[in-house]
Parts: structure tokens; sequence; C-alpha cells
């Protein structure tokens, strides 16, 4: 129960935050140039990403070793996690300016230009290609986290409840969501996909970890202790 509370715990959170960029853009093109065609793209996208799960997911499960999978896997997400955490890390410290939902969203509506009437092309293309590009990063976490393990249920579950709660949310307000706390759950994200990429990594390569799947939380908590100082030692000021 524990590791499949994990695995929906870090598809929810990585996929929310790819969802909450992908639906910046689709409410930039809906709101300056009509829903009509951002929509189609969107939902073009969304049956595009669907496919590609249900292909490359099984593919990669039912033809690679199970060490040889969790190697693979848990190095990319590693090195991805990494990206996240070492992103996140910059900004907690002030080196990096912080993500904002309102000013992506209003320089996406500066390049758009004017409302059209007609079918309008590029809105489809736009929304098409947003949605995609974040969505293959959701695609990514949701094999990730669900194939090593065997927990394609818990994995695709978080994936499509994350989408369905920013979906949701993006509705029903109609604006970019600029309360969510993005670069929380990127940080939150960087610990989760960091901890399970090391746990799976090691496991590839032949290392029995104590506690079993219970070493992940170990391991998160050494992230965040590690990444904290991080933050302290990058914020204290230079000795002249």
């Amino acid at each position: 129960m524990g590791q499949q509370l994990f695995i929906f715990g870090a598809a929810f959170l990585g996929s929310a935050v790819e969802t909450t960029e992908a639906l910046t853009i689709v409410l930039a093109v809906g709101l300056t140039r009509g829903w009509r065609e951002p929509l189609l793209g969107a939902l073009l996208a969304i049956v595009l990403l669907g496919l590609l799960v249900l292909v490359f997911g099984q593919l990669i499960v039912t033809t690679i070793p199970e060490w040889a999978l969790k190697l693979l896997v848990g190095t990319l997400l590693l090195l991805f996690g990494l990206r996240w955490l070492h992103k996140a890390v910059l900004r907690s410290a002030g080196v990096v300016a912080m993500h904002d939902e309102v000013r992506a969203f209003q320089d996406t509506v500066n390049q758009l230009g004017e409302t059209v009437t007609r079918r309008d092309w590029v809105g489809f293309i736009l929304a098409l290609k947003g949605v995609f590009l974040e969505g293959l990063e959701v695609v990514f976490i949701v094999i990730a986290v669900g194939g090593p393990g065997h927990a394609w249920t818990a994995a695709i579950t978080g994936g499509l409840t994350a989408a369905a709660v920013v979906a949701a949310a993006g509705l029903a307000v109609r604006k970019p969501l600029a309360r969510v706390p993005e670069n929380t759950l990127k940080y939150a994200v960087g610990i989760l996909l960091t901890s399970l990429g090391t746990f799976w990594a090691a496991e590839g390569m032949g290392a029995s970890w104590p506690g079993d799947f219970l070493s992940i939380f170990a391991l998160a908590g050494i992230f965040v202790v590690a990444s904290r100082l991080a933050v302290t030692l990058i914020r204290r000021p230079a000795f002249a």
C-alpha cells in the first residue's frame, strides 16, 4: 500500500505541474482567439499522448528485463528529478526568479494578437504543440514511476487525477492558476523522482535496500536535508 501511495503521489504532483503549464497555453489561446480550435488541438494532443502510454508503456515493460528496466528508468528518473530539484534550489535561494504563470499567460497572449472568427490554424497548432510537449513529460513520469514497480494503476490514476483537477480548476476560473504553488510542487516532485530514481537504479545494479520500498522515504529525507543545506549555502554572502 505504501508503494502504491508513493507512486500515486509522484505521478499526481509531477502531472499537476506540467498540466498547469499546458492549461496556461490553452487559456491564452482560447481567451484571445476563440475556444474551438485550441480545444480541438488540446484534445488531439491528449489522444496522441494516451496512445504513447498504451503502446510504449507496455512495450518497455514486456520487452526489457526487469533489472535493466529498473537501471534504465531509475537513471533517467534520477537525472530528471535532479534537474527539477536543481532549479527548485536555485529559486528557493533567490538565484533564479520564481516561475510566474500570469507572466507566461501574458507573454503567450502578446504573441497571439487579436481574436479571430474564422478557422484558426495558429490557435489549433499552438494548443496542440503546447499540450503535447508538456504532456510528454507527464507521459514520461507516468511510465517511469509506474513501470519498474508494475504499479500502472497507481501511476495512471495519479496522472489522470492531476489532469482532471487542473482542468476543472481552469474551467471554473478561466484564468491562469497563479495561486497554485508550482515552484513548491516542483521542489516536491524533484525530491520524489530523485529518491525513486536512486532506489531503482541501485536495485538495477544489484543492490538490496534495507526495508525494501520504505528506504525511499529515508532517501527523500536525505535529499530534503541536502537541498535545504544547499539553499542555505547559496544564500550565504561570500566573504571578501
